[in-house]
C-alpha cells in the first residue's frame, strides 16, 4: 500500500502597520491574531506530535510581535487601557465604532456579554452618536474588555484556568480586572515565537520565511513581467526594475529567521506565491532550497499540460502531485505546487460543517489522490493557505476541525504528514521546468497588484520616492542614520498589501486608512531627508477612501483684524474645516487641541484662523511651542508661529528652510482664536495658483495634533475680480 505525503503549509503574515517616524500604530492586528492565530495554531500541534507541517514567518510580522513584548502599543490598545469612567466623547465614539471588528456570527453573538452589547450598539443602523447614549461607563468597560478577550484562542483557555475563570466572569469588569487581561494579553504574545522555535527544534514543524515587508518580487524585478499573463495590462509610468531591492527583502528575511531561530531558512514561501524566471538567482544565493506556489501556475509552466477539467478534476496528477526543479543562470530550486482547491477548501468552505465531517471530506479526498497517483513512487499533496483569517468564520475557530484532521492524518497509514523540506531530501526532484511563469497564487497573474489606474498611482508615487532618495543619497547632504530610515520607509511601502486594497478587486472599512499609511510612508521619505512631499501624496489615491470634501471654497473676500477676537462676520465667507468631523476610526480617538481651521482670503492676503477646542487659542495653546502652517503648494514654504499662545506670537516664514524677518511678512494675533495674515506676494502666488496647506500644533518637535487629521486643505489665490465672478456665478 502507497503512502501518500501530506504536506500542510500554512502562511502567518500582517503588513508593517507602525508608521515608526510618528510613532502610533493604528491598527491591532497584529496583537489580535498573535492571541488568537499565531499562538493557537502551534497549540493545536503541540497536541499530536506525530502530525508534521511547515509554518511560514513573515519578518514584518515577527518583528512587530517583538515590538508589542517590548513595551509597543497600538491605537486599539491605547483605547483599551483608558479608564471607562474618564472617556471623553471622541474616545467613547471610537470605541464603539471599533470595537466589534470581529465576525459576528463566530466570534461576538456566542458570548452573552459581547452580543450584548453588540446589539446595544445597534451597529446595523444606529449611528456611533446615536448609539452612545445607551451605554453607561460599564458597557464601555465590559465592551473594552471583550473586545480583546474574544481573540483569545480557545486553546488558551484550556490550558489556562486562571483565564478561563476570568471569560466565565462575563460582566460587570472593574479597572484592574481590564488591566489584568491586558497584562497577560502581552504574557502570551511573548510565547508565540518561542513556541514555535520549540516545536521547529522538536523536528515537528519546518519554519520557513517570506521576503522581509511582504512584497511581490516578479514585480519588483520588472513591472512587464505583468505582461507574461496580462498582455494588454496598463503598467505604471515606471516600467523597470529594481533588483537591489528584492535582494535586500530577501537578505534581510534570511537574516531575519536566523536571529530569531537560531538557523537559517531553507523554504521561503514568495508572498502570494508570486513567483517568475527571474526571481531564482535571487533566492538561491541567499541560500534558499525551495519555494512553493500555485497549481495553476504550473499548469502554464508546463503550456496547460497540468489543469482542471469541467468537473474540477486534475488532469494529469502525476505532474501535479510531485516536486519540481527550476533553473536559472547556473542557479536551482526545488519547487512544489500547492492543490488549489484543497487549500480553498479549508480557507473558504468547511467553515460550513461540522469540524469532524469536514476533516473526513479532506482525508477522503487525500487518499483519492493517492489512488489516482499510485504508480509513481512518491506523492506529495501540498496544502497552502493563509493559517489565521479563515477560522475566525469557523463556528469553533476551527478548534473540531484541526483536532480532528491533525489525528486523523496522524493515525491514517496510508498518509504521511511531513514537512516540505523533508520530503525534498528523501525525494529530491528529478524534472525540471524549463520556464517557470511569472504570477501569483490567484488567478496566475499580478491583476490585484497593478494594472489598475490606483495601483499604476501608487506604483509611480513608489517610484518618485525612491528616485527622490537615490538622489539625495548621491549628493551626500544627510547623514547615513536618516537615509537607513529613509530607505526602511521605501521598503515598507513596497509590500504587497497596500496594493491589495487599490483598485476595484477588494476593499473594507479600513480602505481609507490603508491608502492614508501607504502615502504616510512615502511623505516620511521626503520628512527625514527635510523636504517637504509632493502635494499629491496628500491626496487619497483610493476613490474609495477619498470621501466628501472636508470644507467648501471660500465664498468671498473676508476682511479680518488680525487681533485674536472670534468676529463672525468678519470670517463669514471664508472656508471652515470642522477638525471633530474627522472621527470616525480608533485613530481618530483622541480629542485634539484643534476644534476648527478657518481659511480665506482679501484681495492681497491668505487669511488664517485656529479655533481650539474646549477653551479659547490663548489657553489652550500653552501646552504648545510652536504652530506650523505647513505649505504642499507652493512648495517648500512654511509658516511658523512660535509661543502661539503670546497675544502677539512670534510668527515668520520660511521658504526652502531660509527664514524671513518677522513683522510685515506674517501678522499674527492669539486671544479667543489665533489669526495669522501673509501677502500672496511673499508666497509668489499668482491668480489661480493653488494653495495646499496643513495645520500642526508641536511641543518639542512632537505633533501634538493635526488638521486635517488626513489630506489638506485647499484653495485657490483669488483674481481681483473674484467677487464678481463669484456674483455672477
Amino acid at each position: 500500500m502507497q503512502t501518500v505525503s501530506l504536506a500542510l503549509f500554512w502562511h502567518q503574515h500582517q503588513p508593517y502597520y507602525p508608521d515608526d517616524v510618528a510613532g502610533v500604530n493604528p491598527m491591532p492586528w497584529v496583537r489580535l491574531h498573535a492571541t488568537k492565530d499565531y499562538l493557537g495554531m502551534p497549540l493545536h500541534l503541540a497536541e499530536v506530535p506525530e502530525f508534521h507541517c511547515t509554518i511560514n514567518l513573515v519578518p514584518s510580522l515577527l518583528e512587530q510581535l517583538e515590538a508589542y513584548t517590548k513595551g509597543a502599543s497600538d491605537t486599539h490598545l491605547d483605547l483599551s487601557r483608558r479608564p471607562a469612567d474618564g472617556l471623553d466623547e471622541p474616545s467613547a465614539l471610537a470605541l464603539l465604532d471599533s470595537f466589534f471588528m470581529a465576525f459576528a456570527d463566530t466570534m461576538i453573538k456566542p458570548h452573552e456579554r459581547y452580543s450584548e452589547l453588540y446589539h446595544l450598539r445597534s451597529s446595523w443602523c444606529d449611528s456611533a452618536q446615536t448609539a452612545l447614549h445607551r451605554f453607561r461607563p460599564r458597557d464601555l468597560r465590559d465592551l473594552q474588555v471583550w473586545s480583546n478577550l474574544a481573540w483569545v484562542h480557545p486553546l488558551v483557555f484550556e490550558k489556562d484556568p486562571e483565564l478561563a475563570e476570568f471569560k466565565r466572569k462575563g460582566r460587570c469588569y472593574t479597572e484592574e480586572d481590564k488591566e489584568w487581561l491586558l497584562a497577560r494579553q502581552m504574557d502570551l504574545l511573548g510565547l508565540v515565537v518561542p513556541l514555535h522555535r520549540a516545536l521547529a527544534e522538536g523536528g515537528q514543524i519546518e519554519l520557513t520565511t517570506t521576503p522581509y515587508y511582504h512584497p511581490i518580487m516578479p514585480l519588483l524585478l520588472d513591472r512587464s513581467s505583468a505582461r507574461e499573463a496580462m498582455p494588454d495590462v496598463n503598467l505604471p509610468r515606471f516600467r523597470g526594475g529594481r533588483p537591489e531591492d528584492v535582494d535586500f527583502h530577501v537578505r534581510a528575511a534570511v537574516e531575519s529567521h536566523a536571529a530569531r531561530f537560531g538557523e537559517r531558512p531553507r523554504g521561503m514561501w514568495p508572498s502570494e506565491g508570486s513567483v517568475a524566471q527571474a526571481v531564482i538567482p535571487h533566492l538561491a544565493r541567499q541560500g534558499i532550497e525551495w519555494i512553493a506556489t500555485d497549481e495553476e501556475i504550473l499548469g502554464c509552466s508546463t503550456g496547460g499540460m497540468v489543469g482542471r477539467d469541467g468537473r474540477g478534476h486534475v488532469r494529469r496528477p502525476d505532474l501535479l502531485y510531485r516536486p519540481w526543479k527550476v533553473a536559472e543562470s547556473g542557479h536551482e530550486l526545488a519547487i512544489v505546487f500547492r492543490d488549489h482547491s484543497m487549500s480553498d477548501q479549508i480557507g473558504f468552505h468547511y467553515q460550513r460543517g461540522s469540524g469532524h465531517a469536514a476533516a473526513d471530506d479532506f482525508l477522503g479526498k487525500v487518499h483519492r489522490i493517492g489512488d489516482a497517483c499510485r504508480d509513481q513512487r512518491s506523492t506529495l499533496v501540498t496544502v497552502a493557505l493563509d493559517g489565521e483569517n479563515c477560522w475566525e468564520y469557523y463556528p469553533d475557530g476551527g478548534v473540531s476541525f484541526l483536532r480532528s484532521l491533525y489525528q486523523g492524518a496522524a493515525r491514517d497509514p496510508r498518509l504521511n504528514p511531513t514537512k516540505v523540506g523533508s520530503f525534498l531530501r528523501e525525494h529530491p526532484p528529478t524534472d525540471r521546468l524549463s520556464r517557470l511563469f511569472a504570477g501569483s497564487w490567484i488567478s496566475h497573474n499580478f491583476a490585484i497588484w497593478i494594472g489598475h489606474p490606483e495601483d499604476n498611482r501608487a506604483w509611480d508615487a513608489l517610484d518618485r520616492a525612491r528616485g527622490f532618495l537615490e538622489t539625495e543619497q548621491a549628493a551626500g547632504r544627510h547623514d547615513q542614520a536618516a537615509l537607513d530610515r529613509a530607505w526602511r520607509e521605501i521598503h515598507i511601502a513596497q509590500g504587497s498589501d497596500w496594493f491589495w486594497w487599490y483598485g476595484d478587486d477588494h476593499s473594507s472599512a479600513l480602505d481609507a486608512l490603508f491608502d492614508d499609511l501607504f502615502r504616510k510612508h512615502l511623505r516620511n521619505v521626503y520628512a527625514l531627508l527635510s523636504h517637504d512631499p509632493p502635494g499629491d501624496l496628500y491626496t487619497p489615491i483610493s476613490r474609495a477612501a477619498a470621501g466628501r470634501p472636508t470644507h467648501d471654497p471660500p465664498k468671498s473676500f473676508s476682511t479680518v483684524r488680525v487681533d485674536g477676537r472670534a468676529s463672525y462676520f468678519e470670517w463669514i465667507d471664508a472656508a471652515r474645516h470642522e477638525c471633530a468631523g474627522e472621527r470616525g476610526t480608533m485613530a481618530m480617538a483622541s480629542r485634539g487641541l484643534l476644534e476648527s481651521v478657518w481659511f480665506g482670503f482679501d484681495s492681497e492676503r491668505l487669511l488664517i484662523r485656529l479655533d481650539a477646542q474646549g477653551g479659547s487659542a490663548a489657553e489652550r495653546l500653552t501646552e504648545a511651542d510652536r504652530v506650523r502652517i505647513g505649505f504642499v503648494d507652493p512648495p517648500e514654504r512654511e509658516i511658523v508661529v512660535v509661543e502661539p499662545s503670546a497675544p502677539r506670537p512670534t510668527a515668520y516664514l520660511n521658504h526652502a528652510g531660509h527664514a524671513i524677518a518677522n513683522g510685515a511678512t506674517v501678522a499674527a494675533a492669539t486671544g479667543q482664536i489665533l489669526e495669522l495674515a501673509l501677502p500672496f506676494r511673499r508666497l509668489d502666488l499668482a491668480p489661480g495658483d493653488p494653495i495646499r496647506f496643513y495645520v500642526e500644533v508641536l511641543r518639542d518637535q512632537a505633533s501634538l495634533d493635526r488638521a486635517p487629521r488626513e489630506g489638506i486643505l485647499e484653495l485657490q489665490t483669488p483674481s481681483a475680480d473674484f467677487e464678481r465672478i463669484n456674483w455672477q456665478v
